[in-house]
């Protein structure tokens, strides 16, 4: 699998886990190089099972990945159209891959991420900000239009209609702490600890089968839109998708095999137990 000859990033694969480092001088702007090459990513992720987590980050030490190419509406008609006729934008599928990928995917975000940066790391299943350096926004209400690239579904679905709603309509930047309030990111860090805290998520994520990570994804994005009996056969129809795919009927005959479960020891042991039975294969 090819992770090369991309121009808006590079990627560097260690331990199962993809860093995709944005570097596209002079601010990472989310123009058409940098959806294309996140097209051609993902065609390579969707189809490598050894790949297990991707990590999204910058080079730029003050910016994460700007707002959306303003060059994208000039040719848009100002013609007001029937909803029959409307086709989703290039921005939507390209974010929407990046939903779906089969990996756990993270935004490690140390700079400014506003507008299309920020319905990017929305399109993500996890965000981590930095303290004093990362800032968010959505502008577009501002600008005459609003956020296109999955920002006011992805968000409202995220932390609520009001809060949404709140930080749409506002137009204004809020920062690290206040982003981990909202629910629009996992946690604000220090500076000097979000790259060992992603790290260590990232690498741990990793140990697991690559097909038990996509189920839970997919189980999980299904079911906000779902009842919960819907959403409950869901889990079932995934959980059949993975033991197919994974060592995991083995590892609990082996469990049982070993009376691994009435051991108290092992009921204090689970963070590391996980880790152990990844032996069983």
């Amino acid at each position: 699998m090819s992770y090369e000859n991309f121009t808006t990033f590079n990627v560097k694969i260690e331990n199962a886990v993809a860093w995709v480092t944005f570097d596209y001088p002079s601010v990472n702007i989310q123009g058409i190089p940098m959806l294309k090459d996140l097209n051609g990513l993902a065609n390579a992720l969707e189809q490598d099972s050894n790949v297990k987590v991707v990590v999204f980050q910058s080079s730029n030490p003050e910016i994460f990945v700007a707002h959306a190419d303003t060059d994208f509406l000039k040719d848009m008609s100002t013609t007001a159209i029937s909803r029959d006729k409307v086709e989703l934008l290039d921005l939507q599928t390209t974010l929407e891959r990046i939903s779906k990928l089969p990996q756990a995917t993270i935004a490690k975000i140390e700079g400014f991420a506003r507008g299309g940066g920020h319905e990017f790391a929305l399109a993500c299943d996890m965000r981590f900000a930095a303290r004093r350096k990362a800032k968010f926004m959505q502008m577009e209400v501002a600008m005459g239009i609003l956020p296109c690239g999955g920002g006011a579904s992805r968000m409202t679905r995220q932390v609520g209609l009001g809060r949404a709603l709140e930080i749409i309509l506002s137009a204004k930047d809020f920062d690290a702490d206040t982003a981990e309030e909202y629910g629009t990111i996992n946690k604000a860090l220090d500076p000097e600890e979000i790259g060992p805290h992603v790290e260590a998520l990232a690498n741990r994520i990793a140990h697991w089968p690559a097909a038990s990570i996509n189920a839970c994804k997919q189980a999980a994005y299904a079911s906000i839109d779902m009842t919960i009996e819907d959403s409950l056969k869901e889990e079932a129809y995934w959980l059949y998708q993975a033991l197919s795919k994974t060592p995991g009927q083995k590892r609990f005959q082996y469990a049982n095999d070993n009376k691994a479960q009435f051991d108290m020891n092992n009921q204090r042991n689970w963070n590391n137990l996980v880790i152990d039975i990844q032996k069983i294969v």
